[in-house]
């Protein structure tokens, strides 16, 4: 393994729009690469620019915690931040890789994220994660914190060829019991499975149903991208060495797709049957509302709901008009509350988006989700 340090100009992104996976609008990469070293993990891909070989050589912003006080600091902000998570963690590195124990940014950053009165949410594999618990607990108090685990599936030896640098899956569920009994909010990103190896019915059931039994708060599910490159020849590797009667089926679904995706039929199919199994136990496949009605402003909030609304429709195969009538509010300047005489003037905003738009903004809730969340 290579360290390199480095002085890191920003620390914090600020997105161009809320997040409504993460509930977020802002996040940080503490660390560039990962020795965590996923097989199919996307950040390999020459798009994302990291240095080095990646699952081996990793990029440190030693003044990370310095840069990252002057860009919390509401005193130095002409503009005031609008209120969500702070997302730590990202595709390109682990915020809890091994490398954390000694540079312990990540706990840094958090001490800061606390100082400052910012709810958090936090996308890990990493079982270090525990060691901060007394941070956490702190923001959960005064704003709010949400502790995700990322999994492929629940299955150790799968787990032990695609990730082999992380804590098995066995362990990361322990560790979200663990938090839910500290009162943290937790949830398992299911993403990616894997085609053909963790995306199966009987996988995806014993996944979820442990997930269930863990009492998670949610589940958010994904296929896998595979990028032409350094990224899908990585992967290929292994393929060929673990499942080599898979390649056909591989090089059927990736046609060199410029965003690295599956054809659209396999999506539409895992899509299908997470749904149907979800359903079955019960387990929302988004961030529940509860957990950040009060913290977004309320275009952010119409904004979420509003896409959680087209994600609930589309994963059914129904269409839906949610999704464009989001965007166009997320461009907005002012206030919805301001527009309530003007809505339809809004694009993608016809009557029955009207009527779901003034019910948020009146009770920070929409029966329409909800409705749609207990089919």
């Amino acid at each position: 393994m290579t360290i390199r340090e480095i002085e890191a100009k920003s620390i914090l992104r600020k997105y161009k729009k809320i997040d409504s996976w993460f509930i977020s609008r802002y996040g940080m990469n503490l660390y560039r690469g990962c020795i965590h070293n996923c097989i199919y993990c996307d950040g390999r891909a020459e798009g994302y620019y990291v240095n080095g070989e990646f699952g081996e050589d990793v990029t440190v912003k030693v003044n990370a915690i310095e840069i990252l006080r002057r860009e919390l600091d509401p005193k130095r902000k002409r503009t005031p931040f609008k209120r969500s998570f702070i997302m730590l963690g990202g595709g390109v590195g682990d915020s809890y890789q091994p490398i954390e124990e000694k540079y312990q940014l990540s706990r840094r950053a958090l001490g800061l994220v606390n100082e400052y009165n910012f709810p958090v949410h936090i996308l890990t594999k990493s079982t270090l994660i525990k060691r901060d618990i007394d941070i956490l607990k702190k923001i959960n108090r005064k704003s709010r914190t949400i502790v995700s685990f990322s999994f492929s599936s629940v299955n150790d030896e799968i787990s032990a060829i695609f990730e082999p640098g992380v804590p098995p899956p066995s362990e990361r569920l322990k560790t979200l019991t663990f938090f839910k009994n500290e009162g943290i909010a937790c949830g398992m990103f299911l993403l990616p499975v894997i085609p053909f190896i963790t995306d199966t019915s009987e996988l995806m059931e014993e996944t979820i149903r442990k997930a269930s039994e863990a009492n998670l708060d949610f589940i958010i599910f994904g296929g896998m991208t595979l990028k032409e490159g350094r990224q899908k020849d990585y992967f290929f590797k292994t393929l060929r060495n673990k499942y080599s009667k898979l390649i056909g089926e591989y090089e059927n679904i990736y046609q060199k797709n410029k965003w690295g995706e599956a054809a659209g039929e396999y999506y539409n199919s895992i899509n299908l049957t997470f749904n149907s199994i979800i359903k079955k136990y019960k387990i929302p496949p988004r961030i529940p509302l509860a957990l950040y009605k009060d913290i977004l402003e309320e275009n952010d909030l119409v904004v979420v709901i509003l896409e959680h609304i087209d994600y609930l429709l589309k994963i059914e195969g129904r269409t839906s008009p949610y999704g464009y009538a989001a965007y166009s509010i997320s461009q907005l300047k002012e206030p919805l509350s301001l527009m309530k005489r003007q809505l339809r003037s809004i694009k993608g905003v016809g009557m029955v988006t009207e009527k779901i738009i003034k019910e948020i903004l009146e009770s920070k809730s929409s029966t329409y989700c909800k409705k749609l969340l207990s089919e």
